[in-house]
């Protein structure tokens, strides 16, 4: 994401409206309109990877997978994100085509740029999501994932993945080894 220049507060129907015409994404926060930065190989080669992962696992379910460009609005904190999958398994996003309200877990692919971001104030924003049960965080520098799973009482568990280990997607009752993220993606030396 980058910066926005000094521009005047756009509503979020102004927002939507200028997002469906452009030929670049942009998160919105609060006013403010963010250009996407485009994408490394080996972040396209991951999302790539789940979305080979996580489409045949939930077909025929009431679930639905979003690789990339689907964004997710937190009404609460008055944002649009567009993160790098979703799942939804709630029916009434059904109802809109151009964003989703309910998500159930989110993954981002985390660059250089983007990190802290999504590690802070991006994450405490999709906490704001009722529905949002897992947060997921994959390295596109080492062979990590940090699965952050939120409990009953609302509190968000860590666990971190390594070369060599099996993730658990635990909302979507999924394991597979952590290979399969990384297959064909060239990490940093």
């Amino acid at each position: 994401m980058t910066s926005a220049q000094a521009q005047p507060y756009l509503k979020p129907e102004q927002y939507l409206a200028a997002e469906k015409a452009s030929r670049i994404k942009h998160e919105y926060i609060d006013g403010q309109v963010y250009a996407m930065a485009g994408a490394s190989d080996a972040h396209v080669m991951i999302v790539a990877n789940l979305t080979a992962l996580l489409r045949p696992h939930l077909r025929g379910t009431t679930c639905r997978l979003y690789p990339t460009d689907m964004k997710v609005q937190i009404r609460s904190r008055n944002c649009y994100y567009y993160p790098d999958l979703l799942v939804t398994c709630d029916q009434r996003d059904r109802e809109n085509t151009y964003y989703k309200h309910y998500p159930k877990i989110i993954i981002e692919v985390l660059s250089e740029g983007t990190e802290a971001f999504d590690r802070g104030d991006k994450f405490e924003d999709y906490s704001e999501l009722e529905t949002l049960q897992d947060y997921v965080l994959v390295s596109q520098d080492r062979c990590r994932v940090d699965y952050f799973q939120r409990n009953q009482d609302g509190v968000w568990f860590l666990t971190r993945y390594r070369a060599g280990d099996r993730v658990c997607f635990a909302s979507l009752a999924l394991d597979c080894a952590i290979a399969t993220i990384y297959e064909d993606v060239v990490l940093a030396a």
